[in-house]
């Protein structure tokens, strides 16, 4: 049995993309250390402030995670009282997740910071690279 040539995986889009996205990851939690926030649960926050309140299973296909991921990033936001549980009004059996008052200030803070992050990564991309990442990002919906 010939033995397959793995040189072509080499150049794998999927594993470029992951440690991309480790690597712009750890840029911006190194930015929004100091507000306390990391990069997935600053951009969870502006999710909730942006569409506002909404059904656990709807978020989670917003941020393109799977439930099980979202339910582990909203424990602190929960424990920390950024973000709370609301009864739906359309069907109070669906519980809707809100930004709170006080994870609205947070994330106001945190702003300056991710901007920071933001005008960084931005100066090292060329423009097509940028709208690039933004066409990967629309794969999965």
């Amino acid at each position: 049995m010939a033995r397959p040539d793995f040189s072509e995986c080499g150049g794998c889009l999927c594993f470029a993309v992951r440690r991309a996205a480790r690597a712009v990851t750890q840029r911006y939690d190194a930015h929004l250390r100091s507000s306390g926030l990391r990069a997935t649960q600053f951009t969870l926050l502006v999710v909730l402030k942006n569409a506002g309140p909404q059904p656990q299973t709807r978020l989670a296909e917003i941020l393109g995670m799977e439930r099980t991921t979202l339910t582990r990033n909203l424990r602190p936001l929960l424990a920390r009282g950024y973000v709370t549980y609301e009864v739906g009004e359309d069907d109070r059996r669906v519980r809707q997740i809100a930004i709170t008052a006080a994870g609205t200030q947070v994330t106001a803070r945190a702003l300056p910071h991710w901007r920071k992050a933001q005008r960084e990564i931005e100066a090292q991309l060329a423009p097509a690279a940028a709208r690039t990442l933004g066409a990967l990002a629309e794969l999965g919906r």
